[in-house]
Order: C-alpha cells, then sequence, then structure tokens
C-alpha cells in the first residue's frame, strides 16, 4: 500500500481517524528521506503536526505513532538482560534529581534498569548535564555498552544514541518551530517511543504539576498522565503515573554538581558504611526528595513483582538505602561510565569539597512571617541565568552554577534570614538570580495551604 503524505495530512486535517499503516508509512518515509525523494517535505510535516495539535489523537492512533516512532531506528533488545526491566521518566522540573538516587535503588532490589535520560533545556535541568560533572562521566555509551553496564550492577544512565528513536529528533525539531510543542499527543509520542525503545516491562511517570511545571493546569497534567498510561500498556509495558507537586524545588538544591552532591550525601547519610550524618536542617530540607524517590522508587519494585505493595516497595527502598546497596550500586555504576575513577571517588569522599563556584550571593527575607508562595518556574530561570542551563540545545553549562534553598514552602521566617545561597562562575551574572528570587519569593504573615507532594496516582490496567 502505497502512503502519499498529503493524504495523511488531508484525512487528519478533515477530523478522520488515521489507520496504522498511514502513520506508519508517514513516520517511516520521513525518517528514510532522501535527496531523490525528499518527502515527506518538511513543510508537510510541519503540517502533519499542526493537525495532530489541533484534531487530536485517539487511542489507537497514538499508541501507532508511538510505535512507529519507536521502531524508527535501532532498539534495545532487554531480553540478554533476563530479569524485569524497568525504568521511571519525570516531566521535568527544578531540582528534581529522582533518577540519581532511583534507579541505583531499584538496581540493588534486583531488577534492570536502562535509563536513557536527556538534557537540561528552559527551566528544567538534565540528568545528562548533571552526571557529565562527575570527573570522567561518559553519558554517549554504544547500545551494546549500555547493555552489559546495565548487566553488571543493575542499571545504566546514558543519552539518546543518533540510531535511537530518529523521528523524534526529526519531529521534535520541528515542533520547536511550529508552536506545536505543548501538544499531550506530541508529548506522550515523544516521551513514550523513547522509554519504550530500550525494552522495559514496567514504567513508572512523574507528571508534574504546578507552578514549576510544563503541565502547571492539574487538568492538563491529568490527561497527559493518562495518554501515557494508555500508550504504555497498549504498547504491553505494565504503566503507572504519579501526579506530583512542583510548586518549590526538589530537595535543597537546583542545579548541576550540587543535585549530584545532594544525592551522594543522602546516600552516606542513610548508609551505616559511611561515618557521615547529614545536620538535622540540611536532612529535612531533602525530606521531600526522599519521600518522592521512595514513592517512585516503591511502584518500580511493585510493578516487577518484588513486592505486593507500592507502600512495601518503599519501605524496601529505605533498608536498600540503610544497608549501603544502592550507594554501591551508584559507586559502580560510576566506575564502569567513568574515565577517571579516582578523581570520581575523590569527588564522592568530600563532595562539598568539590563545589567550588567562582562567586556566591545570599538572598535574605526583608520582613518576618511565613514563606508563602513562589513561581516555581522563575525559580528554575534564575538557576539557568546562573549558567546551569541552557537557553537552546547545544549551549554550554556550568557545572558548579545553581541555588541552594534554605527554607521550604510554610516555614516560619524572621527578617533577615537565608532563603537561599546563589552560585555562579561568574560574579556579573548574580544580579538577574538575586532580583528573580526577590520578586517571586512571597513572604506572607499566615502560612499557606500545602498541596501534598503525591496529588494523585494513575494505574494501568495490567497494574493492580
Amino acid at each position: 500500500m502505497t502512503i502519499h503524505p498529503i493524504d495523511v495530512i488531508q484525512h487528519k486535517r478533515d477530523g478522520l481517524v488515521l489507520s496504522d499503516a498511514e502513520i506508519q508509512g508517514f513516520i517511516h518515509a520521513l525518517v528514510h528521506r532522501t535527496p531523490e525523494n525528499p518527502t515527506p517535505t518538511d513543510a508537510q510535516a510541519a503540517a502533519f503536526l499542526m493537525t495532530v495539535f489541533l484534531r487530536g489523537l485517539n487511542p489507537q492512533e497514538l499508541a501507532a505513532l508511538t510505535q512507529a516512532m519507536r521502531f524508527s531506528g535501532e532498539v534495545l533488545d532487554s531480553s540478554p538482560l533476563d530479569s524485569f526491566v524497568v525504568d521511571k521518566h519525570s516531566t521535568g522540573g527544578v531540582g528534581d534529581k529522582t533518577s540519581l538516587l532511583i534507579a541505583p535503588i531499584v538496581a540493588a532490589a534486583g531488577l534492570k534498569d536502562p535509563m536513557i535520560s536527556g538534557r537540561s533545556l528552559g527551566h528544567t535541568g538534565g540528568t545528562l548535564d548533571k552526571l557529565e560533572t562527575i570527573p570522567g562521566f561518559r553519558t554517549q555509551l554504544p547500545l551494546p555498552e549500555f547493555l552489559s553496564i546495565t548487566q553488571q550492577c543493575g542499571f545504566a544512565m546514558a543519552g539518546q544514541t543518533p540510531t535511537l528513536v530518529p523521528a523524534d529528533r526529526i519531529l521534535y525539531a520541528l515542533r520547536d518551530h511550529t508552536a506545536t510543542v505543548e501538544s499531550p499527543y506530541l508529548i506522550t509520542a515523544s516521551i513514550m517511543s523513547k522509554k519504550l525503545a530500550a525494552g522495559l516491562n514496567g514504567l513508572v511517570l512523574d507528571v508534574k504539576t504546578g507552578s514549576g511545571a510544563f503541565m502547571s493546569k492539574y487538568a492538563d497534567a491529568q490527561l497527559l498522565a493518562r495518554l501515557m498510561v494508555e500508550t504504555g500498556e497498549l504498547a504491553g509495558t505494565r504503566t503507572v503515573a504519579l501526579l506530583t507537586s512542583m510548586d518549590q524545588p526538589l530537595g535543597r538544591y537546583a542545579g548541576n554538581w550540587v543535585e549530584v552532591q545532594e544525592c551522594v550525601e543522602l546516600f552516606q547519610h542513610f548508609s551505616a558504611d559511611c561515618p557521615f550524618a547529614l545536620p538535622p536542617k540540611k536532612f529535612q530540607l531533602s525530606s521531600d526528595l526522599i519521600a518522592l524517590t521512595y514513592a517512585l522508587a516503591g511502584h518500580m519494585l511493585h510493578l516487577g513483582g518484588r513486592v505486593a505493595t507500592p507502600e512495601a516497595g518503599a519501605d524496601l527502598c529505605a533498608e536498600l538505602m540503610v544497608d549501603g546497596s544502592a550507594y554501591r550500586h551508584f559507586l559502580e555504576m560510576v566506575k564502569l561510565q567513568s574515565d577517571d575513577w579516582r578523581a570520581a571517588k575523590a569527588a564522592f569522599a568530600d563532595p562539598a569539597a568539590f563545589h567550588k563556584p567562582a562567586a556566591t550571593r545570599t538572598v535574605t527575607a526583608h520582613r518576618a512571617g511565613y514563606l508563602a508562595g513562589m513561581n516555581c518556574t522563575q525559580i528554575g530561570w534564575a538557576v539557568q541565568r546562573l549558567g546551569a542551563g541552557r537557553a537552546k540545545p547545544g549551549d554550554p553549562v556550568s557545572a558548579h552554577a545553581g541555588l541552594e534553598m534554605h527554607v521550604k514552602l510554610g516555614d516560619r521566617l524572621e527578617e533577615g534570614q537565608p532563603l537561599a545561597t546563589l552560585f555562579s562562575e561568574d560574579p556579573a551574572l548574580l544580579d538577574e538570580p538575586e532580583g528573580m528570587l526577590d520578586d517571586t519569593l512571597e513572604i506572607s504573615s499566615v502560612p499557606p495551604v500545602p498541596f501534598p507532594l503525591i496529588r494523585e496516582i494513575v494505574p494501568g490496567k495490567s497494574v493492580s
């Protein structure tokens, strides 16, 4: 059957349901374009994206698009891992570093997690940028080595290879120029095609909502969660989504190395093998990070059959932190992926000492009261302006730029009390972020009514 791109565009434009063959043919032709046969053209691909943006996709169309993108290039054959293969994905936030804790935990529990991660863009951070602050750490791995490392220590953390889901790279670049980035259908196909290409048996989704999330409106986050869960289940992957609050930075730090530092300090704080303990206030500031990590990893262990309930999974996560096995798995992964293990090990021995920004500044409370609110997206942009993020793909990022939050929403404040400390490699970059924090950190005479960290759980039909 010959598929003509213009017919596919017209059918969706007119509200018709696209067949699997139409969608598969369009994506296959898009990826395999040649100078002799350049169709679909970029203009036609852009038109297709706009029709999806305006008309949406039914569950079968969305599943077909996701699968066509998933198999548009190389895929990971996870069968040699001989284990339940599970992963998590976050839709992005400020200070969201749960992946660095979750992957070692689920590996210590006996599951396999081939984690393909991304980079920072806009106001949100990226796991690859954080990992690359570890001396010698390699995030670009060929699939055979990626699989080998996952086999050896239970997980690996790397970026998308050029041959993995090439359809997504083409469509994503066009979405950025056609005002179609926000489509929940295109977001679902983009995220799920990359995750399913790793050969997963189970997937836990962390769908953020609130002022620091891409989906700031709760109804939009609910729709995205439902679409991704349905798509995962139709692909044969056990899937569950947690809708979680992103109204303030997660944990103490937002940046690159400082987020690695926070996770290493938590590994060392919990592990009986490490003579290290965080001060009570600093530990409390990371309590939301710990709670979300255990909740997400607990669901992963439940999907993988290690525990009877997600709550039992959270309890097992705590045990794996205390007995040191999660930290040992993390160190083993870094050793396998680092070209300079000695330097990486030295950084972990004293992570606070490894953090050496050129300039710092502390933002303080201008009056007494309660920390009542903030625009968390603006906090994320402040981190980006300090040098920790990028405005467009390919921009360099600073290892040591970022911020440390000294308070959480609802905390009682005194005038002059430190609220946040800014870090940068360039003193000239401190002024604008300081003003952004002054503008958005709201102090009130009454405490706010907080949203729960986990607002809703959306299970797939295969998840009991």
